[in-house]
């Protein structure tokens, strides 16, 4: 599994990753994760708001951080 976090580098950004590493820890999953600082592929692969989360190519949130929740199950849903 591969998990992208876009965003330049703001406090949001930090968080959602944060956030991520966290939920992964506790439910003993490994990830390929990925941060994406570069404006021009971050605009490329069709992000408009940062923080964003794609997780095998999947947009999953954009503009927000996420909650421990909603990674828990982007995690454990169908992929």
């Amino acid at each position: 599994m591969k998990i992208e976090i876009f965003g330049t580098g703001c406090p949001k950004c930090h968080t959602a990753e944060k956030v991520i590493r966290e939920v992964l820890t506790e439910m003993r999953q490994d990830a390929e994760v990925v941060k994406i600082t570069d404006i021009q592929q971050i605009v490329e692969r069709g992000v408009m708001w940062t923080p964003a989360v794609m997780i095998d190519g999947r947009k999953v949130c954009e503009g927000k951080v996420p909650t421990a929740a909603m990674v828990k199950e982007w995690l454990s849903g169908p992929a």
